[in-house]
């Protein structure tokens, strides 16, 4: 091949065809029948959607329908053609279980027009889900079975070619998942795979997203179809993978940022030959990279390097295709980046996300640009510093378990996360942005993808590379023995290269994870003598990390993962799940504060979504079953023995009520209190150096894949439910806590929370308050504390604490990154009023006594940080009227509400009437909700995408 005569890399993506898509007609033939199917193919792309046959569920296995989008998954292609009831709504998902019982089939034709002898054509996919037989020109080319992983089918010009130049036609079979599984359960053996509300056991024997087998906070539906780009690419010389490995190392207390850039090139024969006949000459063959640094449109340095310094022939390797491939380890790069101005990479809340582009040119003769490739990349060290502790905490000593982010010891503060969706064809990269953006306003840094699900596609870590947001990235594995024979292992393997080679260049990734809940499932149950894929959790997986990030990103075994003999449930060690409040022992919320650990990965309290929601899933639905205890509030809440877990914790804590509305309300309260307590409690533990007890606390769950009661923060249609805001509040840079222990009469076994008036009796309380500053805070390190009791009964008791004694002073000093416990104090004692009758001599009226301490900027008396803290349980609570009253202000397209109270109001939830229908996603952001409001202490709160003549409501805990 001449030099002159090198063409240029064209890459055309296949969701630019016309796509077609049908029901197997027949699932029993094989090939030959496959390929007859293409016979009822509309082969002219200009026929009109007028021409098609009706659909029905019959039509669609004789007739070919045109797609109505790509990347495609047929249950959308099937809603679109009204051939299916919507899944999320009523009882629907059972009406559509055939759908994944089936085979399917999409097609399209393309056009491949520089085929040429001196050429390599490419056919890449870059998402099949999941079992896919693939025909390009009736000759079967692939047989896909894993959908977390690229496939590609590739030819050398110089061998039999099945590519044409014009009309191509590639053909893609979709089989049953449900039925393989079976069939490999059936060769391997049956195995355990978590509660029977995590779908049939099965599933671990296919490389499919396992939360489509059904979980318990989503529907059972199997999807199928090309859920990513497919793309055509036809070349000599191309640019087959590019890490621009950015690094920051911490010198005599400064940062030294450097980056090296490491390629893999894809040679055709041809052009591997002429490298070779010129190795050393770059007038015969003048290939070379360039390499740029840029901030924004600034370059910052650019650099070529010739291809003839690189050793080619012994470089290069064949493979199965007659194609080549060339890697070039340090084919270029940078020391001393920050005399460049190159700045760190910070997450959310300690700096600035600075981002740089590391572009790559393949040049050729002429300078004429072959191919090209630029990625992102930020300057970050990230260390996962499990250190032992010298002095104990209340679980002992052990090791820490924290993230320290150039050279930063940071407190982690997050979700974990689901797919947003069933279908993940509808998730646009503006719906992403939108959840991840709701997560980062929420005060969180850290996000957990959770190993039901699946690896997120690029634009996700984009975002959370601009956001700061700190990305723990679980391998998908979840709750189950997963077998390890070399078929299942070799794909693993591959699942986790391509995957690990995707995302090691993004500086939001601070952690890969081996599995999700595999050795404590296997713990728990007792009765699995052997756990088969340790093999891919301790060898495979850390190796495949390790080869590839160059030990520059850690890998933890599994979540969780601790102590001695995979004790998972040691807090001393490792990270923790804790279950043992709403499922396993089923203890009362207000024992988080001892159920901790190093750090906590999950845990949570369900919660009903908005009423907005509910709404939308009772579409035609009977009148009759608004209820709470419905059959329709059961297909759309599938929690564990959730009837049970739920009629425990309302009733300890609430009073009933048949009011639809207000019980949702009241699952919402509880939802905040539970978790916001586990978030003071736990991030209280982060002591200061040497001892940093607890690291990290990740609640599940952020989001939801359908419309349904569950877990999440934040429900499907993008409605923060009071928990979002409580978390926020405890995730700021500079948090108030406070813990209430009320004194009784003689020892029980209830939460020290509590005021008892039976055969115990409450005789005084306590408040333990404690203060934690976090990130670049700038507020002074000497504050005001002010502390405050109202009466609920009585509006004219008004009491505040006295911290000008020899003992205390109201100013106190906040060290930074780090807790500072504030003292303990007696609650105040109103008088006793008249009739009551629970006031008796001995016993206390601080059960009716709520407490309201702020800090205050020892100048202007800002408010730096607030914690209101109410008498428990909230079932025995009187709660008046607040009083509240509520005044607008628009300034520069957004609305400012300032809330004022005559008396405390709990749980104040601002909404608005007009914001969208039940099926549309939420358009109003606020800044704060669901206040604790307390009187002379107005709160002011922002709202953002109000519709016109919007009305503003509100709601709060009445009993």
């Amino acid at each position: 091949m001449a030099s002159q005569q090198i063409p240029i890399t064209q890459t055309n993506l296949l969701s630019n065809a016309t796509w077609w898509w049908k029901e197997r007609h027949n699932t029993i033939g094989g090939h030959e029948d496959v390929i007859q199917e293409l016979k009822r193919h509309h082969v002219e792309d200009e026929i009109s959607d007028n021409d098609e046959p009706v659909p029905t569920r019959e039509s669609i296995k004789h007739s070919w329908f045109r797609g109505s989008q790509f990347p495609s998954e047929v249950h959308v292609e099937l809603l679109k053609r009204q051939i299916i009831p919507n899944p999320y709504v009523a009882f629907n998902e059972h009406e559509v279980q055939w759908v994944g019982e089936t085979e399917w089939l999409y097609s399209c034709t393309f056009d491949a027009p520089s085929l040429d002898a001196s050429n390599a054509t490419r056919l890449t996919f870059d998402g099949l889900d999941t079992l896919c037989d693939v025909y390009l020109n009736d000759k079967k080319i692939l047989e896909a079975d894993n959908a977390f992983r690229q496939w590609a089918y590739e030819t050398s010009g110089e061998r039999e070619n099945v590519f044409k130049a014009e009309g191509n036609t590639l053909l893609l079979h979709f089989r049953c998942a449900k039925s393989y599984a079976k069939q490999q359960e059936a060769v391997h053996g049956k195995v355990r795979a978590g509660s029977t509300n995590l779908g049939d056991p099965s599933r671990v024997y296919l490389r499919k997203p396992q939360y489509d087998w059904r979980w318990d906070w989503g529907p059972e539906l199997m999807t199928y179809g090309p859920y990513r780009n497919i793309s055509l690419t036809q070349y000599a010389v191309r640019i087959d993978d590019f890490n621009p490995k950015a690094a920051l190392d911490i010198v005599d207390g400064g940062f030294k940022c450097s980056l090296s850039a490491h390629l893999t090139l894809g040679l055709s024969p041809s052009a591997l030959n002429s490298l070779r006949e010129h190795p050393t000459d770059s007038e015969r063959f003048p290939l070379k990279l360039e390499v740029s640094l840029k901030k924004a449109d600034a370059v910052l340095s650019t650099e070529c390097v010739s291809l003839t310094k690189f050793s080619v022939s012994e470089l290069a390797l064949q493979s199965e295709s007659g194609t080549f491939t060339l890697p070039l380890h340090d084919a270029l790069s940078w020391a001393s980046l920050e005399d460049l101005g190159i700045e760190p990479w910070w997450p959310v809340g300690y700096g600035s996300q600075n981002l740089y582009e590391v572009s790559v040119k393949l040049i050729g003769p002429e300078d004429i640009t072959l191919d090209s490739v630029s990625k992102k990349v930020g300057f970050r060290s990230v260390e996962l510093v499990q250190e032992p502790l010298e002095e104990p905490d209340q679980y002992g000593t052990g090791t820490t378990f924290f993230f320290k982010i150039n050279g930063v010891e940071m407190f982690m503060g997050g979700s974990n996360w689901i797919p947003a969706d069933n279908f993940l064809t509808t998730i646009s990269n503006d719906r992403y942005r939108q959840w991840l953006s709701v997560l980062k306003d929420g005060g969180q840094n850290m996000v957990r993808i959770w190993g039901g699900g699946i690896y997120e596609p690029d634009i996700f870590y984009d975002i959370c590379d601009e956001l700061g947001i700190l990305v723990w990235q679980d391998f998908q594995f979840a709750c189950g023995v997963y077998p390890a024979h070399k078929s299942f292992v070799d794909s693993v393997r591959k699942e986790a290269e391509y995957n690990v080679t995707r995302l090691r260049h993004h500086p939001s990734i601070a952690l890969f994870c081996g599995n999700n809940e595999d050795y404590q499932m296997v713990l728990q149950w007792g009765d699995v003598p052997h756990l088969p894929a340790v093999v891919i959790y301790e060898e495979v997986l850390p190796e495949v990390v390790t080869l590839l990030t160059e030990g520059s990103i850690p890998y933890h075994r599994g979540s969780p993962y601790g102590g001695k003999g995979w004790d998972t449930s040691d807090p001393t060690i490792g990270d923790v799940h804790q279950w043992n409040i709403w499922g396993g022992k089923e203890l009362p919320w207000q024992e988080y504060n001892r159920l901790g650990g190093r750090f906590v990965s999950e845990f949570g309290i369900p919660a009903m979504p908005s009423m907005k929601t509910i709404e939308y899933w009772m579409q035609g639905v009977d009148p009759r079953e608004r209820y709470a205890q419905s059959k329709i509030m059961a297909q759309h809440n599938r929690a564990g023995a959730f009837e049970r877990r739920f009629a425990i914790t309302m009733n300890e804590n609430f009073r009933l009520t048949s009011d639809l509305t207000k019980h949702a309300f009241n699952t919402q309260v509880m939802q905040a209190e539970a978790v916001g307590l586990a978030y003071r409690a736990w991030k209280r533990e982060w002591r200061g150096p040497g001892s940093r007890y607890c690291g990290g606390v990740l609640v599940w769950q952020l989001n939801d894949c359908w419309p349904v009661t569950s877990w999440a923060l934040v429900d499907y249609f993008l409605r923060p439910k009071p928990a979002y805001y409580v978390i926020a509040r405890d995730l700021a840079p500079l948090t108030l806590g406070i813990s209430r222990e009320v004194v009784q009469n003689r020892a029980n076994d209830r939460p020290k929370q509590f005021y008892e008036y039976g055969a115990t009796r409450s005789v005084s309380a306590k408040l333990h308050v404690w203060a934690t500053r976090t990130g670049n805070s700038t507020v002074p390190e000497t504050v005001k504390l002010d502390i405050q009791y109202f009466d609920l009964e009585n509006p004219e008791w008004h009491h505040q604490q006295n911290l000008e004694t020899s003992e205390a002073s109201s100013l106190v000093s906040l060290p930074a990154n780090q807790t500072t416990e504030l003292g303990i104090f007696d609650v105040s004692e109103p008088p006793s009023l008249p009739g009551n009758a629970c006031n008796r001599p001995g016993t206390t009226t601080s059960g009716r006594v709520v407490a309201s301490a702020r800090l205050l900027h020892p100048e202007s008396g800002e408010v730096l940080a607030r914690f209101v803290d109410w008498p428990q349980p909230y079932r025995l609570l009187d709660i008046p009227d607040p009083g509240v009253e509520l005044s607008t202000n628009e300034i520069e397209g957004s609305t400012t509400v300032r809330v004022s109270v005559k008396r405390p109001a709990k749980c104040l939830l601002l909404t608005a009437e007009a914001d969208g229908l039940p099926g549309e996603f939420e358009a109003s952001r606020w800044s704060d909700n669901a206040l604790d409001v307390v009187p002379f202490d107005d709160q002011v709160v922002a709202v953002k995408g109000l519709k016109k003549d919007a009305k503003i409501r509100f709601q709060c805990l009445q009993n």
